[in-house]
């Protein structure tokens, strides 16, 4: 495109769903129900964690970032895509649309790591139980999360700042949040480069954390296969279970969205992807994942329990 074509753009519009006018205001509240019911049950979630100590276990501790992950990750994109919902002019400024890129893939790049960090925790629990204390102490696991945190940010960090510093030519931006497909094609200059590098660093977050889950679950399927005792088997099994719904669901969604080529990109369907990934996934945690385990439901029925005698006793 010719250069001279180009305007200092200062924010972009979003489309959001524009073939769902007529339902938006239902799609509102679809949305914010599904949002609020994800920053409840997530913080269930963290504060029984947190607060317990029969939780102060690799696993729960593991657990309770997770939480605190499916809620910062939705909350990147939900407030915006509500009021981009109830309003009629649907603008995002363009600083404030690079930040809901870089926190978007600097908060999913954490997840898909600790994703594979919980997995290995798993496996040392099942395939070498002598020896997990010694593994998996604090200080190893700390230096886990913060590898996560670390990793993540300096992966996403110089994409990030070369998409910011293109020149763009249009303001409309075919999605409901600035993601990255679409925000590259509404740059003046060919992008294949850029949405080459995107595309690598993608498929290396995703399909090598997904190797390594894989791995690590292939071993512990074939030690629980071993145990004599079908409860013994069964009580491993329910120990992996719900984590291996929740790695299937998200990395099944996010490998459709983002490792594979442009040109097979259709924008609708990465819109049905993307509210997927940023409003339902967010829910499996706390529902799948935390609120099935029976450590969890014990603990959750006594402070119920002690929260009703309390307000009982003030009536």
């Amino acid at each position: 495109m010719d250069m001279k074509n180009q305007t200092t753009v200062t924010e972009f519009t979003l489309t959001a769903f524009p073939v769902l006018q007529k339902l938006q205001f239902f799609l509102f509240v679809a949305l914010l129900f599904t949002y609020m019911l994800n920053l409840t049950g997530n913080t269930v979630v963290v504060s029984l964690i947190w607060a317990d100590n029969r939780f102060q276990t690799p696993m729960y501790f593991f657990l309770s970032n997770l939480s605190v992950l499916d809620i910062l990750y939705p909350t990147t994109v939900t407030p915006k895509l509500l009021v981009c919902l109830l309003e009629e002019s649907k603008t995002i400024s363009f600083a404030g649309c690079i930040i809901q890129t870089y926190f978007f893939f600097f908060l999913g790049t954490v997840e898909f790591i600790l994703l594979a960090v919980m997995s290995f925790d798993r496996y040392v629990a099942i395939c070498n139980p002598l020896c997990y204390t010694i593994i998996m102490n604090s200080r190893f696991c700390l230096l886990l999360i913060l590898g996560c945190w670390v990793g993540a940010f300096l992966s996403v960090l110089c994409p990030t700042v070369v998409v910011s510093r293109l020149p763009f030519c249009y303001k409309e931006i075919s999605h409901f949040f600035c993601d990255i497909a679409p925000l590259l094609q509404v740059a003046c200059i060919d992008t294949h480069f850029i949405e080459m590098i995107s595309f690598i660093l993608s498929s290396l977050v995703l399909l090598t954390s997904l190797v390594f889950t894989t791995v690590s679950y292939t071993y512990i399927i074939s030690t629980v296969l071993r145990i004599p005792s079908a409860q013994g088997r069964q009580k491993a099994f329910s120990t992996c279970a719900s984590h291996i719904t929740v790695v299937s669901i998200a990395y099944g969604s996010n490998i459709f969205m983002y490792v594979r080529p442009s040109q097979s990109r259709s924008l609708d369907f990465d819109k049905v992807t993307a509210v997927l990934i940023t409003v339902v996934i967010p829910l499996l945690n706390p529902f799948i994942y935390s609120l099935r385990n029976e450590k969890v439901k014990e603990v959750l029925r006594e402070a119920i329990r002690r929260l009703m005698s309390l307000l009982h006793k003030r009536t």
